[in-house]
């Protein structure tokens, strides 16, 4: 094991039978020193629908109750509750860099319209935490369903998901299109991430080739491919001050898509340089739009949230 991780117990899952746990338990205890706390049996009932990008988001409400039922029986039947909890609760409260939070949350003083919904459903919760702790009131909307903006909005946060699959219904929402793009004329900050770079391009080609027209403040022209997944961590350098970070700092994402992009961004345009990718250009931006296919969690380095929080109160003043 790595030696900074303190392994306090071992769960086992896809147990295949009482013979395969003896084998199991037996060997890891005696080998390691660590107690098997437990195991989940292999069953069909447990398995998750997935699809392209892995198990299918809960917002689309595809998990019955029922299944929430047996997996909660399953751990209590066959795994040591008690001690489990016992050995949480000796564990130290992890301590955040300086600057990543506030010392208390700060009232709000603007507010980010967030996009959720079955399209756009792809968040790290700290990163919307952290949003609310710099003075952000964050205000849910559905690109899907939703014909404008909420109120007096100072930015809007649009993340990742599956626009693919509703592409025909994002392309016919055109009054939601509208309302973007006026925001985006009044100098309202817009970050987007994967999906959202998506929405806010020209056109988004589905899984069938058809190709839908979307918001259009952005010159990107994504497609879906059935052969080309794009998946790592990356580490990526600001090309110009954004809501999220100035010019030349640099965070560490990820990219997780089968989409493509018809061009690339030249480099006097895009949001970042990948820097472990020989600094090629990533993302396109505008005056106050920056759309990018990495994932950042907004509490990996002190000053993202803050910044993006700062920035859309200055629009909101």
């Amino acid at each position: 094991f790595d030696p900074d991780l303190n392994v306090a117990g071992v769960i086992l899952n896809g147990v295949g039978s009482d013979r395969h746990l003896e084998f199991c338990k037996p060997q890891i205890e005696a080998t390691t020193g660590i107690p098997v706390l437990g195991y989940l049996p292999r069953k069909d009932e447990f398995i998750q629908p997935e699809r392209h990008l892995g198990l299918i988001p809960t917002v689309e409400g595809t998990v019955a109750q029922q299944w929430y039922d047996s997996v909660i029986n399953q751990v209590e039947a066959t795994m040591d509750v008690d001690a489990i909890l016992k050995l949480a609760q000796t564990a130290k409260t992890p301590q955040a860099a300086p600057g990543i939070y506030p010392e208390s949350p700060l009232p709000a003083r603007t507010t980010i319209a967030v996009a959720q919904d079955k399209a756009f459903s792809f968040y790290y919760q700290d990163s919307l935490d952290l949003l609310s702790a710099w003075g952000a009131e964050l205000a849910p909307f559905s690109p899907l369903d939703d014909s404008k903006l909420p109120p007096d909005v100072g930015g809007i946060y649009l993340g990742g998901g599956f626009p693919e699959l509703f592409a025909s219904q994002l392309s016919e929402n055109a009054p939601m299109h509208e309302a973007i793009r006026q925001a985006v004329a009044k100098g309202v900050p817009v970050y987007a991430e994967c999906g959202g770079l998506m929405y806010l391009g020209k056109s988004l080609s589905d899984l069938e080739g058809v190709t839908h027209p979307m918001i259009g403040v952005i010159p990107a022209e994504s497609a879906m491919s059935q052969t080309r997944l794009t998946l790592g961590y990356r580490e990526v350098e600001a090309c110009a001050d954004s809501p999220v970070l100035l010019k030349g700092q640099r965070v560490r994402g990820h990219e997780f898509h089968w989409s493509t992009l018809a061009q690339q961004p030249a480099a006097e345009e895009s949001v970042y340089k990948v820097v472990d990718q020989d600094n090629r250009p990533d993302g396109f931006r505008t005056a106050n739009v920056w759309a990018s296919y990495v994932h950042i969690h907004l509490g990996s380095r002190p000053g993202l949230a803050s910044r993006f929080v700062e920035t859309c109160a200055r629009v909101s003043a």
